[in-house]
């Protein structure tokens, strides 16, 4: 039976892979439905192969310290997910749905057998690759460099360009303040301090996980980075 999530021409691997290689898409590919809360696969486990999301929001996180967790990015409609562990053989992060998620899932020989014969997919999946780390430096820039409110209000901003806007004008997606917090590098208590002195200001207005940014420009004012000391 037809898989009424996927059309083979949408996703990301889709989209790069040439007409003659759908047939074989069509059979190696795996669709699943995962719930809300749950967790595709944990740091540590071993490589089994990559995800593309069709629809829903992760959240990709990793161990920071005993007993929290880092969140190092999200990801939603269009993203891959596992692509990271191909070299070593094990996931060096964890990946948990922020709301109910369906994936396209294809295993390690199969992505082989793509990139060998899809230039185009192999080049996109190169600029792909190549972004995330420019991210991720710049990720770990701010967390050495900008103090804790700077980060947050990144946080803010970033999630807002990244899931957009709903009607209403909030952020299009259901972010705790315990997941903010992981993202910033902070704790729950700062987050919700300076989430209170946010709305005092009329720049954030809350309610339960909806999130609306009433001034962005007033918000962007609190992220500075702070150049690094130099070495005498």
């Amino acid at each position: 039976m037809a898989d009424p999530s996927c059309d083979l021409s949408s996703c990301f691997l889709c989209r790069f892979c040439i007409p003659e290689w759908k047939t074989a898409l069509a059979v190696h590919k795996t669709t699943m439905a995962v719930k809300k809360g749950k967790t595709l696969f944990r740091e540590g486990d071993p490589v089994t192969g990559i995800y593309f999301i069709y629809t829903g929001a992760v959240k990709v996180h990793k161990q920071w310290t005993e007993g929290k967790e880092l969140i190092l990015r999200f990801a939603k409609r269009g993203d891959i997910l596992g692509h990271r562990g191909l070299r070593d053989k094990v996931y060096p992060v964890s990946t948990t749905t922020l709301e109910d998620s369906r994936f396209c899932f294809i295993s390690t020989e199969f992505l082989e057998a793509t990139l060998k014969t899809n230039p185009a997919f192999t080049y996109e999946m190169l600029y792909f690759y190549a972004d995330e780390l420019q991210k991720a430096e710049n990720r770990m820039r701010n967390l050495a460099h900008m103090d804790v409110k700077g980060r947050i209000a990144e946080a803010l901003l970033q999630l807002h360009t990244f899931f957009g806007s709903d009607p209403a004008g909030t952020i299009d997606a259901k972010i705790s303040r315990q997941d903010i917090a992981s993202y910033a590098g902070s704790t729950y208590e700062t987050v919700f301090k300076f989430f209170n002195e946010l709305s005092a200001q009329g720049i954030l207005s809350t309610e339960g996980k909806s999130l609306r940014i009433n001034d962005p420009s007033r918000l962007r004012a609190f992220v500075t980075v702070q150049a690094p000391a130099s070495h005498q």
